[in-house]
């Protein structure tokens, strides 16, 4: 289930809650009666390593880098 923050209006406290994808944005905090807004926040991603371009993509060798030279000149 999504995790979603949202930011208390009185106290500007953050808090976390677990809501289903579908459910609607909560407006007051379930225990303390707070109102509430929700927060966007950037996905929790990390990208470590030499990265997908590297491995996905060939490198042009040098025989294509003459051939487009080439065609270039022409």
């Amino acid at each position: 289930m999504p995790v979603y923050v949202y930011k208390g209006l009185e106290t500007g406290n953050y808090y976390e809650f677990e809501q289903g994808f579908h459910d609607e944005p909560l407006k007051v905090h379930p225990e303390t009666g707070e109102p509430l807004k929700r927060v966007i926040t950037p996905p929790a991603i990390i990208f470590k390593g030499s990265g997908w371009h590297v491995k996905d993509y060939a490198k042009k060798s040098e025989k294509s880098e003459e051939k487009s030279e080439d065609k270039k000149e022409d």
